[in-house]
């Protein structure tokens, strides 16, 4: 019994039979089964994006810290370094925890740290010996300013001076030369014997007083008397010996049989003798001054001075006169990205700054609450009254400890406005506020972000201090670091300005302290 299948392709009426179907149905199971398999591993392999590969001038490890100090930057009077995070090339680790053998690896002797300014290098610092403060590594070490290029040779101004001026003129030069300068009298003469040359004019030249010659002394006889001198060793004939020359003989002594019985013996001559005494053979050591091996141990009497052994002034505690700067230290040195924005017109700060300001105090209750509105009245025929001017508008509560800091996130990214304040009061009367906004395609603030806590939260919700802009994962895109502080603990924090939105990247420390800032 035939079995037919009837179905339409293309606009065909195609037809299986029984036989045709067993035939096909095994490629049919394959195909099947393949499709199942890669369906399975598509499954497997889902990535959240576009995965890219690290380019030739990222860094495998890139840490980013704070330094703190109290009194001037270049001369300390005490500080320390807290590690924030480090960059392993793919996640952002904790900086204080990362490879701790014991002390972590952001903390090891001899690292160095670039000190940030909104993006520019203001200074080094090495870090000497780390140590725990309240349960927290923190470093020790000291501050270098940034090294002085030196200048190429032939670039300086006395150089270029002594280049441009001419050497025909008697003018004293701290160049170095290799010949004498010329005078104006003429070239010296070139013979030592006391007769002089004839330039091409035929006119003697004059003499330089203060070159000197070499030359043998002569006296008014032509010949030499080879009787009157007992040396064996006489002048040349025809010359007559100098009676100034040194001259070298063995010493006449009763001794040395073999000394020549003719030349006197000098008197102030020393000799060298051997001693008749036998040596001990005693084994000693000397100094050895000019060994020139940076490596060979040295043994020192009295009190050491190594450097990891150095007592460095360290800082305790949140004393109110602290600073704070940000720290980046990686294997590769790269080119600076400045985090400032550049206004098209210089007003628009002053009104951004301003607005800013009015939802700063807004959101710390300053601002007073608005009149209420006078009653209505009915319509009545009496004299007019001249209007009264409406009182003029208080002056806006201050702001204590404002700070305004504009920000270029990345190229042709537009400007990040960030705002930090607090009142004054004690308790929950001293509120805090930290604001991040952006402005918008018709020039209005759009809040990104907005932290409002007071000194009897800080547990629950910390207060935000923005330290600086920095580039922690080598990306040319910057992150605004903040300090979370709390009464009893702090922590440091990246956030990532991007698409209108601000969102917490990394936070340091192992327990989270930071409570979800409304926006």
């Amino acid at each position: 019994m035939a079995i037919r299948f009837d179905y339409s392709r293309g606009g065909r009426q195609v037809s299986l039979s029984k036989t045709g179907l067993l035939l096909i149905w095994p490629t049919v199971l394959a195909a099947m089964a393949a499709l199942a398999a890669l369906a399975t591993l598509q499954a497997g392999a889902q990535y959240p994006g576009q995965v890219a590969k690290p380019g030739k001038n990222t860094p495998s490890l890139r840490s980013v810290a704070v330094l703190e100090w109290t009194g001037e930057q270049s001369h300390p009077k005490a500080s320390r370094m807290v590690p924030v995070s480090v960059f392993d090339g793919q996640l952002l680790q904790d900086g204080g925890i990362y490879l701790a053998r014991p002390a972590p690896l952001s903390l090891a002797g001899e690292v160095e740290y670039e000190l940030k300014e909104n993006g520019k290098t203001v200074g080094l610092f090495d870090i000497k010996n780390a140590g725990q403060e309240q349960g927290s590594w923190v470093g020790y070490g000291a501050f270098k300013p940034l090294p002085v290029a030196r200048a190429k040779p032939g670039a300086s101004a006395a150089a270029q001076a002594a280049k441009d001026q001419p050497w025909g003129d008697d003018v004293q030069s701290d160049r170095p030369v290799l010949h004498r300068k010329p005078h104006s009298g003429g070239d010296t003469p070139a013979s030592g014997t006391g007769s002089s040359k004839t330039d091409s004019g035929g006119q003697a030249p004059a003499t330089d007083p203060d070159r000197p010659t070499l030359h043998k002394k002569t006296t008014s006889d032509s010949k030499s008397d080879t009787g009157s001198s007992g040396d064996t060793g006489a002048a040349d004939t025809g010359s007559v010996p100098d009676p100034d020359r040194p001259t070298l003989h063995k010493k006449a002594s009763s001794e040395d049989p073999s000394s020549s019985s003719g030349s006197p013996g000098d008197p102030d001559r020393p000799v060298l003798k051997k001693d008749k005494k036998k040596v001990e053979d005693v084994g000693h050591v000397d100094s050895v001054a000019d060994v020139t091996d940076p490596d060979r141990p040295k043994l020192k009497r009295g009190k050491s001075t190594a450097d990891s052994l150095a007592v460095i002034p360290s800082l305790m505690g949140m004393p109110p006169d602290m600073q704070q700067a940000v720290a980046v230290s990686d294997e590769k040195s790269g080119p600076e990205h400045l985090w400032s924005f550049a206004w098209a017109n210089a007003e628009d700060e002053g009104k951004m700054k301003s607005a800013l300001e009015d939802i700063a105090r807004d959101a710390l209750g300053l601002n007073p609450p608005p009149p209420p509105a006078a009653p209505k009245r009915t319509a009545v025929h009496t004299k007019a009254r001249k209007p009264v001017p409406p009182p003029a508008p208080p002056e806006p509560a201050p702001l204590l400890d404002e700070r305004f800091r504009v920000f270029e996130l990345a190229y042709s990214s537009g400007a990040t406005l960030v705002l930090t304040a607090h009142t004054d009061g004690q308790g929950a009367q001293e509120k805090f506020v930290t604001l991040v906004a952006q402005p918008d395609l018709y020039g209005n603030l759009m809040v990104l972000l907005k932290s409002v806590t007071d000194a009897a939260h800080l547990d629950m919700t910390p207060r935000m201090r923005l330290v600086d802009a920095v580039d922690a994962m080598a990306d040319n895109r910057g992150e605004l670091l903040f300090e979370l502080r709390g009464s009893t603990q702090r922590q440091f924090a990246l956030y990532r300005v991007l698409r209108g939105q601000v969102d917490k990247l990394f936070a340091s420390g192992a327990g989270e302290i930071m409570a979800e800032a409304s926006k």
